[in-house]
């Protein structure tokens, strides 16, 4: 379903609200440029999922994104690698320098930590994690820092004079902001979720074969985004960056070629969303 094109800061922006069964670079292209806030996906990778026989350029991808992604909006782009005849591709790495070529800024390197490995290998340590890159068009123009980690020195306070060491290596005593700490610290940049079957989101997402939970998709748009930004997902999948973002008060575009992961997505967006 797509809905009439929707007005934002005087630019007319098509298919806001909807998730477009398409080809996502042609989809893309209909797109005016320095729109979208945020980008929140996880593309196909190293074939380890067919995805129903379908086929996409990273470059020409990534090139689009570049275009209508705003001055300080965000990419996160949420990739692994595949381990052939004994070795990783390295194919993320790869991505990763391909955006900063084209203007992107490395912003960090996250990691989406699972509660399991999908198929533990016999040669080596258990394979749990993805990357989260945090791609840049310049500075970020939104940064929501989530608060939930535990904070151990709770109640303490510090010397308000500290002993470091300086680029040189030497030993510094250096002024440091005494401040009691609060309950809870900024989260770190290793994130971690429970994966399978009836450990994230709902049955419904399940159909797909690859999606992920829900909180991965919400705690970025809670941290790059605001309400009202618009929130792009090119490779869709089963709609879980655009219900995230559809909860959290931020318009959204999905994009994806294959028809049943459509379907699928727009049952799922029809969902009571509960806070």
């Amino acid at each position: 379903m797509i809905n009439e094109p929707f007005y934002v800061e005087r630019l007319v922006i098509p298919f806001l609200n909807s998730i477009v069964c398409g080809d996502n670079v042609e989809t893309i292209k209909q797109l005016p440029a320095d729109c979208i806030d945020l980008t929140v996906t996880s593309p196909p990778y190293d074939n380890l999922r067919t995805y129903g026989g379908y086929d996409w350029d990273f470059e020409i991808v990534a090139r689009e994104l570049f275009r209508v992604t705003k001055q300080g909006g965000i990419i996160i782009w949420v990739v692994g690698d595949a381990t052939i005849d004994g070795s990783e591709t390295g194919t993320s790495f790869r991505q990763a320098l391909f955006f900063k070529e084209i203007g992107f800024n490395l912003h960090d390197t996250m990691i989406y930590m699972k509660s399991g490995p999908s198929y533990p290998s016999q040669d080596k340590y258990y394979q749990v994690f993805e990357y989260m890159f945090v791609l840049a068009k310049g500075k970020p123009k939104s940064f929501t820092p989530l608060k939930d980690r535990e904070n151990r020195w709770h109640g303490q306070k510090w010397s308000k004079v500290r002993t470091r060491r300086n680029a040189a290596g030497e030993l510094k005593r250096t002024e440091w902001n005494a401040e009691e700490g609060g309950e809870y610290g900024t989260r770190f940049n290793i994130w971690q979720y429970a994966v399978g079957f009836g450990n994230h989101g709902d049955d419904l997402a399940h159909a797909h074969p690859a999606a992920f939970p829900e909180d991965l998709a919400a705690d970025h748009i809670a941290s790059w985004s605001n309400e009202g930004d618009i929130i792009l997902d090119p490779f869709s999948g089963s709609g879980t960056t655009c219900k995230m973002a559809k909860k959290l008060g931020r318009h959204y575009i999905g994009i994806e070629i294959n028809e049943a992961y459509v379907e699928i997505s727009n049952k799922r967006m029809a969902q009571e969303i509960l806070f």
